[in-house]
């Protein structure tokens, strides 16, 4: 109980995923309405609904572009007092996003909203975007700093922020990966996610930190360090690995950043294909507590969290284990999730929790 109120959803927590979607459709709707303001450069190559937007440059070029923010992780940097780790969030956040059309990022700008101006808590964000710009091979540009004292609060008196970026990167318009070229029996590669990622946090507050009465700077035996610390374990950056495969020639069909709503971004691209996954890795000890703490449902856990799971490509049997090498090379583990199969209804089958999503929520088989 937090407050007199039981939470065991992220919609209890207080994000509606269910409404946020029916909003989403009405701006995108609008939006939309955008794209014949265009003609050649500039105008839209893919529709909305992807991981990114892409552009036209050229004839034969197009510019992909996305943003997206840290979200409340930045509760947790507040309460700990560590500030150089959102920053590559931030960066992981965008970048991640970009690479799945099939784009190379190639540059970032960040918005910063803050309550007051602290040098300390700017610089370590500063550094964490240059740690997860290094790591993308990403330069960063620019960007804004907005004093909004009456709109930003935070955990910490004085120490209230938000942060956001936007990447843009480069793709050929004829290798845009759009999920088109999907074939049955195609294979779904996951590799490992870093923890809890950027998403799902508001949740994992409310059960850890408010339920479960946990400080964030207590160890914790299951976790093998603080809670605060396991929690703002950076979002894992998945740009060399990817872009390797995409240079080698590796034909992938479907990438997915495994992001809120979990392995239902699966369906996020291509059409008349579902998936059935016949292994899953054993998921980070975070999800565990939280679920524990929480007595949160399996379907509801793998709507919020990515599970282990952090991006997932899709592509042809026989590339496969040159895909798992070249993550292997980067450090990255990789397992063989399962495969694609023809469904028109769009449904994701997750048999070793006995789940299947459709229509961005999970229930049990």
């Amino acid at each position: 109980m937090v407050n007199g109120e039981e939470i065991k959803t992220y919609k209890d927590a207080g994000v509606d995923v269910e409404r946020e979607d029916e909003a989403l459709k009405r701006v995108v709707e609008w939006c939309s309405k955008t794209f014949s303001l265009r003609k050649d450069v500039g105008s839209p190559a893919i529709p909305i609904a992807h991981f990114a937007g892409v552009v036209k440059l050229s004839q034969n070029l197009g510019l992909a572009i996305k943003t997206d923010g840290v979200g409340t992780k930045v509760f947790i940097a507040q309460l700990m007092n560590k500030y150089d780790t959102v920053g590559i969030d931030c960066v992981a956040m965008n970048v991640n996003d970009v690479i799945c059309v099939g784009a190379e990022p190639i540059s970032f700008v960040d918005y910063l909203a803050i309550q007051q101006p602290n040098p300390k808590i700017l610089e370590e964000i500063a550094i964490g975007l240059m740690k997860g710009a290094k790591k993308a091979g990403i330069t960063i540009v620019g960007g804004e700093i907005a004093q909004l004292p009456e709109m930003i609060m935070g955990k910490r008196e004085g120490c209230g922020f938000d942060l956001v970026g936007m990447c843009v990167g480069l793709v050929q318009l004829n290798k845009i990966v759009t999920g088109e070229k999907i074939s049955e029996g195609d294979v779904v590669i996951g590799l490992e996610s870093s923890g809890i990622h950027s998403n799902g946090l508001t949740l994992a507050r409310k059960i850890l930190l408010e339920k479960a009465k946990l400080d964030v700077e207590k160890y914790v035996d299951e976790l093998g360090r603080s809670l605060g610390e396991e929690l703002l374990e950076p979002t894992k950056i998945y740009v060399p690995e990817i872009l390797d495969m995409l240079k080698t020639g590796l034909n992938v069909k479907v990438m997915a950043h495994i992001t809120g709503k979990g392995l239902l971004n699966l369906l996020r691209v291509g059409e008349n294909f579902g998936y059935i996954l016949e292994k899953l890795p054993e998921p980070p000890k975070i999800f565990g507590l939280i679920q524990k703490y929480g007595k949160i449902s399996d379907e509801e856990m793998f709507r919020v969290y990515n599970m282990g799971v952090g991006f997932c490509i899709v592509l042809p049997k026989n590339e496969v284990d040159e895909a798992l090498s070249i993550a292997e090379k980067y450090g990255t583990k990789g397992w063989v999730l399962g495969w694609a199969v023809k469904d028109p209804e769009r449904k994701l089958f997750i048999k070793p929790k006995k789940l299947v999503g459709f229509k961005g929520v999970f229930k049990k088989i």
